[in-house]
């Protein structure tokens, strides 16, 4: 074993288009500046006899009491970016906290529909505060496939219930030194389990929506995602605006997708966010992989005034996988914060991590990444690159990769970065060939976020996403033709 130190580098390209470069970063660094927000958040003086009335509503067991009394606790503790290499760049100055009042009563709707949509094997609905729909096909009913809210399946399944809290009690599934997971770990109202047992491999997608909006509002939740032995799924994760827009208070979405992939199993999972303009979009999704499981993650966002996420991808078992792809397109004032984290553990796992960003008006983007290749990780083979487009001159965007490397004997160890305009040489080369400017200009954007549009698992979603993607183009062609000062 080497006795080599710990290698520490990160890159980044900031909003002058300047792509960044391999630097040794000093583990104590201080931030440029304090972060701008309330470390509050949601925690107020009621917190605790909110977690007890929480679970009372939902005759929760008291080892789930008790992990939210240790979550209010840690959340109360922990400052809101623990990474000081990521400590200047965040901001919830968007985010009004005071006037949102979070559920804590939620369930069932007095009436549920059961049809599910051509092309899934699932459907759950969440609106607001309950759930409105549940479907399984029957394929994947009698395989034994559960798709419920979490005080049923604690109260119905006894099975599933003891393998629910030996996956997540001691937050074993959310990050224990992330504010914004331990909140939701604290107070989610409403919990949803989706377990696929071992062998079972379901040839269409789950689709859970979230659709979420009433002003003044607030559904914190989280979701459970295990899949057994040589399992295989897919699931799509729809987030929708559920009253139309209007100006008023803000609504807010906090959530969790906490996945457990056991040996061999495979998961892809997609999920596109189209909230309303005044609603704060808060998510954590943390991944276990076992012995050669492989987890796809394609992730996109175009709504919301605030979205902030935070993935963390544990590679435990030998020859386990991620595939990442994440993207944000921001216009107006919108702000996306996308965090990723990677820990290679096992021996001769592999990430390839991608995100991307194109910002319009005065939205912005923060891209913030970290891999971490531990003692025991050899073999490793990972990258993550992160890039954005800015699109008009007051735009603005941010990344942030970055390595911590504990061992050197790796097949591949790398990062890439850039923040700029338009390729004006690309353009070019598409008027050459006949196209006008501005659709030169659209193709080339559209371009660069396909990737993730063409994992999303229905063909009607992947359309519907084209076209959120499509409606942000601006009508008046305004954006930049030259790079952002």
């Amino acid at each position: 074993m080497s006795d080599a130190p710990r290698i520490a580098t990160a890159g980044g390209a900031g909003p002058a288009g300047r792509s960044g470069r391999l630097a040794e970063i000093a583990p104590s660094a201080p931030p440029a500046r304090q972060a701008r927000a309330s470390s509050s958040l949601l925690l107020r003086e009621g917190s605790q006899q909110a977690i007890e009335r929480l679970s009372e509503l939902q005759t929760e067991p008291d080892w789930l009491r008790a992990e939210r009394r240790e979550a209010l606790q840690l959340a109360g503790d922990l400052p809101l970016e623990a990474n000081p290499l990521f400590t200047s760049y965040v901001d919830l100055r968007a985010a009004r906290f005071d006037e949102i009042d979070p559920y804590l009563e939620t369930g069932d709707a007095a009436q549920m529909s059961d049809v599910l949509p051509e092309g899934a094997e699932g459907l759950l609905v969440v609106s607001d505060d309950r759930v409105v729909a549940r479907a399984l096909s029957p394929a994947a009913q009698s395989a034994g496939v559960v798709l419920d809210t979490l005080p049923n399946v604690l109260r119905e399944r006894a099975d599933l219930a003891a393998h629910v809290r030996a996956l997540v009690e001691g937050s074993a599934t959310l990050p224990q030194n992330d504010k914004f997971a331990q909140v939701a770990r604290a107070l989610s109202a409403l919990g949803l389990v989706v377990h696929v047992p071992a062998g079972v491999r379901l040839e269409q997608p789950i689709v859970i929506r979230w659709a979420v909006g009433q002003p003044g509002r607030g559904l914190i939740s989280r979701t459970l995602i295990s899949l057994g032995e040589g399992a295989a799924a897919s699931i799509l994760e729809e987030q929708l605006p559920s009253v139309s827009p209007a100006a008023g208070a803000q609504s807010l979405w906090w959530g969790t997708s906490e996945v457990v992939l056991a040996r061999g199993a495979s998961l892809d999972f997609a999920a596109q966010q189209d909230f309303a303009q005044d609603t704060l979009a808060f998510v954590n999704r943390h991944a276990t992989l076992g012995q050669e499981a492989q987890l796809r993650w394609a992730l996109a966002s175009v709504g919301g005034q605030l979205h902030k996420s935070r993935i963390d991808n544990q590679l435990v078992g030998r020859g386990s996988g991620v595939n990442q792809v994440e993207i944000g397109f921001g216009g107006g004032s919108q702000l996306f914060d996308l965090t990723s984290y990677t820990r290679h553990i096992g021996e001769d796992t592999s990430g390839d991590l991608l995100s991307k960003g194109v910002f319009l008006d005065r939205s912005r983007g923060y891209f913030k990444g970290l891999i971490d290749i531990e003692r025991s990780a050899r073999g490793t083979d990972s990258f993550l690159g992160e890039f954005a487009m800015l699109l008009t001159k007051k735009a603005r965007s941010v990344t942030i990769p970055s390595l911590e490397i504990d061992q050197p004997d790796v097949r591949r160890a790398s990062h890439s970065s850039s923040v700029g305009p338009i390729d004006e040489t690309q353009v070019f080369y598409l008027m050459s060939r006949g196209l006008p400017r501005e659709l030169a200009r659209k193709f080339i954007v559209m371009g660069f976020l396909e990737p993730v549009v063409a994992r999303i698992p229905l063909a009607e979603a992947q359309d519907r996403l084209r076209e959120l993607l499509e409606q942000k183009w601006p009508a008046d062609s305004t954006v930049a033709t030259e790079p952002a000062a």
